[in-house]
């Protein structure tokens, strides 16, 4: 495989970030994965962590180099991460289960697979236009189908923010999967969170990846969400990866070759729990290692 891939995670205005990026890619896969968390004090944002956690180091296990049905895959993890987090609020005796949304992207024989639950969003981008996205789950985009609102309507709408299916929460998650996509040189495939998309039509999202160029255009794209945002900024995170055709001539300074890996090596790169910079939060380093203790026995319960 032949990509360019970058991820990034902005707290915006919030007290705090809870949304989780990761990607993780062996020799003949790639999964990224994303989440918005939703719940009080902390808690979103360990819902998050523990599904994009659970996701990626799953795949880590399963994909030698490639897992064996990627449908199968993605249907049986984020199910696990949901009952991993309900099991997390049961432990901790919590009254509110918390809750996060999913979107997630699993590439492997040159063919994407995708899942989400929520309103976390996938863009897959060909030649500058965007030629498929989820569909949210949420009560604004049921109006839409139900043609009681229109798009401008729902971009102000009082419950734009409210989701009917989602990881955590007291109802299993209504998970929805993609066809499968081959996919061709030149393809990008991005999964952000509500607060980038949503100030974003899907035509401006797509022309500042349009190029290919994620290593530019994910910041200048968060820049540009940030902004429109204003002083309500929600948390912002984008993963932008940018498919090559397998032969060196569609090789780029920062495009990753898996070509040469070991078929039982991975590479993964995942923001660790408490360790990005929470500027308003104060958390004790106690709190901290606390909380990536509990995410960690969490997890191991459904191995």
């Amino acid at each position: 495989m032949r990509f360019t891939i970058y991820q990034e995670s902005r707290v915006g205005k919030r007290r705090t970030n809870q949304d989780r990026v990761a990607y993780s890619y062996t020799r003949d896969a790639l999964l990224m994965v994303l989440a918005d968390g939703m719940g009080g004090h902390l808690y979103g944002e360990i819902a998050a962590q523990l599904a994009v956690q659970f996701i990626a180091q799953s795949f880590q296990q399963e994909a030698r180099p490639k897992v064996t049905d990627p449908i199968l895959f993605l249907s049986r993890v984020i199910s696990n991460a949901h009952h991993a987090i309900l099991d997390y609020a049961f432990d901790k005796q919590l009254s509110d289960v918390p809750r996060t949304t999913i979107v997630t992207c699993l590439i492997q024989d040159g063919v994407a697979h995708w899942a989400h639950a929520g309103d976390s969003r996938l863009y897959m981008i060909r030649r500058g236009k965007v030629v498929a996205q989820t569909r949210d789950h949420s009560r604004v985009q049921m109006m839409l189908d139900q043609g009681l609102l229109d798009a401008e309507a729902a971009a102000v709408h009082p419950s734009r923010n409210r989701i009917f299916s989602c990881l955590g929460g007291n109802h299993p998650p209504q998970i929805e999967f993609s066809r499968a996509v081959p996919l061709t040189n030149g393809d990008v495939l991005a999964l952000c969170s509500d607060g980038v998309w949503g100030h974003l039509e899907s035509h401006t999202l797509a022309s500042f990846l349009e190029n290919g160029k994620v290593m530019e255009g994910v910041p200048r794209l968060m820049n540009e969400a940030e902004r429109l945002g204003g002083a309500q900024c929600d948390n912002l995170s984008l993963i932008a990866m940018s498919w090559h055709d397998d032969h060196p001539e569609a090789d780029g300074p920062d495009s990753v070759s898996t070509r040469g890996m070991a078929a039982d090596a991975f590479t993964t790169q995942m923001e660790g729990f408490g360790r990005s910079k929470r500027d308003q939060e104060d958390l004790s380093e106690d709190e901290i290692e606390r909380a990536i203790r509990e995410i960690n026995a969490a997890i191991h319960k459904f191995k």
